[in-house]
């Protein structure tokens, strides 16, 4: 793997030299054949993604870090066959050969290191873009997950998001009216932490706190004299895959969607934290007991109060079936930008309206049922077109929102009905609860 800022930036110009060879490749048969193509047609083609894939599968580390959240983000935003091929950046990591493997962890454990074990797996059993997940046994038994950080990729961290800014402004995606340097100051900080390993087995101590005495949810022991910033070591959690659900019965499907709903409600409303990666690949679905195995705290954050106030008021005005409430409060929260709502106010209420109709349909949401996201896709589109109206919200704020997202999306893969509305009339009345002055 490549390190240092001008390695790495020389694999972004290769691919964004590849990148821009398919653009005049595709541009030219498409004009050849009578079209007029968009440019944005003639960058998100397959050929182009599967470059962009492969190449931050290659360099790992902060670099498939973002085209994951890119991948998760979208959703249904992007059409379905690029949608398919950026998912491979969930799971898609090239993995270290045995003998960088080994190297790594003699650093941590020293070179006797074979020694603690009855059994290690070479071989890992999940590779992501930060570290790689091993299973073993100890001598005396236990059943173990190993997680062990790629060499160099908390040192690639800073380089990686500083050529992806790069890019983005000499591409002319991002309008140069936008102020990158905050967002990508918190973008930094928020990486380097979660390729801090000691701190993840905090939150993975926190997390198994909060969720104690709840049957829906397993969370990992970590295993404190295995465990290094570079290596972490926990309990092996049994479980399949959740997307395996899609065949499942459909209260399955909806039990399991309605779990992963409430912890987001309690980590926004109750916890006062909230871990912000919605990668499938975090969660295994353990059909013996039916419940979800929590895998990975790394990206887990603490939640504003102000954060958690801001969504608090826009979901009391969604319930309350108050469009004009909603669009206030969505500007104060930071959600919305004055100036879109300024220059695109009817605009701005189609989208909250399409919002309220579904919040408000009878019965529980049907999640398999996406056919409004057309609709906000084509109007969203609209907005999105005016770049001088570009708003970025709080670091906070992006941070909530991707999991709700991502969760959101696992929810529309398992095709799941769950009643959304109890829950959030549920979740803002208990908060009101224990904000209520005693006396």
């Amino acid at each position: 793997m490549p390190s240092g800022r001008l390695a790495r930036f020389g694999a972004f110009g290769r691919l964004a030299g590849g990148v821009a060879a398919g653009v005049m490749s595709e541009g030219a048969r498409r004009i050849a054949s009578g079209e007029r193509p968009r440019m944005g047609d003639l960058l998100l083609t397959p050929a182009n993604v599967t470059r962009v894939a492969d190449q931050l599968a290659h360099l790992r580390g902060a670099a498939m870090k973002l085209g994951q959240m890119i991948s998760m983000d979208a959703g249904d935003l992007l059409p379905p066959e690029l949608a398919d091929i950026l998912a491979r950046l969930r799971s898609g990591a090239q993995r270290m050969p045995p003998d960088q493997l080994n190297r790594v962890l003699a650093a941590e454990w020293g070179r006797d290191w074979r020694a603690r074990f009855a059994r290690f797996d070479a071989t890992p059993i999940a590779a992501a873009s930060i570290g790689q997940v091993h299973r073993a046994t100890t001598r005396d038994g236990r059943l173990l997950a190993i997680k062990v950080q790629y060499p160099g990729v908390a040192d690639s961290i800073d380089a990686d998001i500083d050529n992806v800014a790069t890019l983005l402004r000499m591409s002319g995606l991002m309008p140069r009216e936008i102020d990158l340097a905050p967002l990508l100051s918190e973008a930094k900080a928020q990486l380097r932490e979660e390729a801090d390993y000691l701190r993840e087995r905090d939150e993975m101590l926190r997390f198994g706190a909060l969720l104690a005495g709840d049957g829906r949810y397993g969370v990992p022991a970590p295993v404190p004299e295995l465990t290094t910033a570079r290596v972490l070591a926990m309990s092996f959690v049994e479980g399949v895959a959740v997307e395996t659900l899609v065949d499942a019965p459909q209260v399955v499907r909806d039990d399991a969607a309605g779990a992963l709903i409430d912890l987001v409600l309690r980590e926004l409303f109750a916890f006062g934290a909230m871990q912000t990666d919605p990668n499938f690949a975090n969660y295994r679905w353990q059909p013996e007991t039916g419940r979800l195995a929590l895998l990975d705290f790394g990206a887990a954050r603490t939640v504003s109060a102000e954060t958690s106030e801001a969504y608090a008021r826009v979901l009391a005005a969604a319930l309350a079936n108050d469009r004009d409430a909603v669009r206030e409060a969505a500007v104060a929260g930071g959600f919305l930008g004055e100036a879109a709502v300024t220059a695109h106010r009817a605009l701005v209420d189609r989208l909250i309206d399409v919002v309220l109709v579904e919040v408000h349909r009878p019965g529980p949401l049907d999640f398999g049922d996406r056919a409004f996201i057309g609709v906000l896709r084509e109007e969203g589109a609209t907005l999105a077109a005016d770049r001088a109206t570009w708003h970025l919200p709080p670091i906070g704020t992006l941070l909530v929102q991707r999991k709700i997202s991502g969760t959101a999306l696992l929810a529309a893969r398992l095709r799941a009905r769950v009643n959304v509305r109890a829950m959030l009339e549920a979740a803002l009345a208990r908060r009101n609860e224990r904000a209520a002055p005693t006396l």
